[in-house]
């Protein structure tokens, strides 16, 4: 439970795995693969900071989102596998940002779920990863994040 413990002294209790939208499932075990589904910024009042970056969202409040974005992700995870000890490496993230078209700051947005990663499991927290903008999210979701995890 050395993970569950690192949140512990993060102030982090993982929320329920978030209900899918629409018909899909929020994570699919494949071999030692946990392929996750786009998380958005739920948070314990709601979504989080609804909006696009570089009009009613701010660098700050979107890298925030994706932090929430990645606790999500956290949450699906651990109702598919259990233990997030289980965890050997976080493979990939990827991420979607809603913005303006000549927002440039996506990078330092996506940090905010990267750093959450590399500050609850180290080394096997970092990953590759790719970001983008978009003109629309569900829900003017500001970020919504996948990732693919490698397990035991």
């Amino acid at each position: 439970m050395q993970i569950e413990a690192r949140l512990e002294e993060l102030g982090i209790i993982l929320p329920e795995a978030p209900a899918p939208l629409a018909n899909y499932v929020g994570a699919v075990l494949s071999g030692n693969h946990v392929y996750l589904s786009g998380a958005g910024p739920r948070g314990e009042a709601g979504f989080v900071h609804p909006g696009k970056l570089g009009r009613e969202v701010t660098t700050e409040q979107g890298a925030e989102a994706a932090r929430i974005c990645g606790i999500n992700l956290l949450a699906n995870l651990k109702a598919v596998i259990g233990d997030l000890d289980r965890v050997v490496r976080i493979v990939k993230v990827a991420g979607m940002v809603n913005c303006v078209p000549d927002f440039a700051d996506l990078p330092q947005v996506l940090n905010g779920c990267s750093d959450f990663l590399v500050e609850v499991f180290g080394d096997k927290g970092k990953h590759a990863r790719a970001v983008i903008g978009v003109a629309q999210l569900p829900l003017s979701f500001p970020v919504e994040i996948e990732m693919m995890v490698e397990v035991s």
